[in-house]
């Protein structure tokens, strides 16, 4: 019954994250999760965080993370801003840098959640066309944009766009925000952090769910000018002075100090992503080039839900898309080498079972 639902909730279409049915133990390729647990010194320092002082509130500003994040990319703290994931920082980033202006752009092709905020802050939008191989082409960007967003690598292909195209992006458009998702970076691009040191309109996401196998803690971030980081606090402060818990900053914080765990983990990604891909080329798929923890396919001969679907009866889950165009694609989260094992086996038994 929707009788006490404003009119804004009743037009909502919220974000549809990948399925985590309770039936049944499943590997789980479908939420792009890393295989990895978090370090042993994450966990640890967790565990110090659970004491008396959980009775006090943290820090609002997070200073002291903000601190370790400034260090580890070599700018100043002031260029920080910490949130309750990647998702929080880039709401926050829809209301502080795009509210009420032109119709903002992002990819035909990209992370959904984009769409949603937008509904949800009354943001008009416009979508511009990938290239024929998915690739992000810059000169399709609509010319009177009042803000620009997208991954990079893009979600859900996984596609790399190099940092000169990104630079001719902010070169191109000045006077708007560039907002660039980096939730994936981690697994083969170079990050764009380098760039806001001489770009005031660049704002780079970046999130500790993906690459240092925080998903549960919730930590996301963004670096930029000053400017761009006051807006985002002042957007925070009037939503919630407190989004980071003290759990949450101690374990961000030891992520990033555990610099030889963090690069094991992203090696060994790395490496199952390009094992994985060779596998699947000879199985006659269609795999888009990815920098991300995750592969976009294609089969020719046999449909993508069909192969959701038996994948899922088979105790595997991977992520279906219905949207048009990509209905036909599946995404695929790489886990460790045995787990990619496993799938392959799996995909082979599928397709003797219906003679593809």
């Amino acid at each position: 019954m929707k009788k006490y639902w404003s009119e804004l909730a009743k037009t909502l279409r919220p974000y549809e994250p990948g399925e985590q049915p309770q039936d049944r133990e499943y590997l789980k390729l479908n939420t792009n999760e890393n295989p990895f647990p978090p370090s042993g010194l994450v966990l640890d320092r967790i565990k110090e965080s659970v004491s008396d002082s959980l009775r006090l509130y943290p820090d609002p500003n997070s200073n002291k993370l903000k601190g370790v994040i400034a260090n580890y990319y070599k700018i100043e703290k002031e260029n920080v801003f910490v949130g309750n994931g990647s998702d929080e920082v880039l709401a926050f980033s829809f209301l502080a840098f795009f509210e009420n202006r032109t119709a903002i752009s992002f990819p035909e092709i990209t992370y959904s959640f984009y769409p949603v905020y937008c509904n949800i802050f009354q943001i008009e939008y416009r979508t511009f066309r990938l290239d024929y191989d998915f690739s992000i082409d810059i000169d399709e960007i609509y010319v009177n944009s009042g803000g620009i967003i997208f991954p990079n690598p893009n979600a859900p292909t996984g596609i790399y766009l190099e940092i000169s195209e990104i630079e001719v992006i902010l070169t191109r458009f000045p006077e708007i925000v560039v907002v660039i998702d980096e939730a994936y970076i981690d697994f083969g691009g170079v990050s764009c952090i380098e760039l806001t040191k001489t770009y005031q309109n660049l704002l780079v996401v970046q999130t500790f769910s993906k690459s240092r196998s925080l998903a549960g803690l919730r930590v996301g971030f963004a670096i930029g000018h000053t400017s761009l980081i006051q807006a985002l606090n002042t957007v925070k402060n009037s939503f919630n002075s407190y989004p980071l818990d003290s759990i949450a900053t101690d374990g961000a914080i030891a992520a990033i100090e555990d610099k030889d765990y963090f690069s094991h983990c992203c090696r060994q990604i790395v490496e199952s992503r390009e094992f994985l891909m060779e596998e699947l080329i000879l199985l006659s798929f269609m795999v888009l080039p990815s920098k991300a923890n995750f592969l976009f396919i294609k089969h020719e001969k046999m449909d993508a839900f069909m192969l959701f679907s038996k994948l899922k009866e088979n105790g595997i889950l991977v992520r279906h898309f219905r949207q048009p165009v990509v209905n036909e694609f599946l995404r695929v989260t790489v886990g460790k080498k045995e787990e990619m094992i496993l799938l392959v086996k799996c995909i082979k038994l599928i397709f003797e079972a219906h003679h593809v």
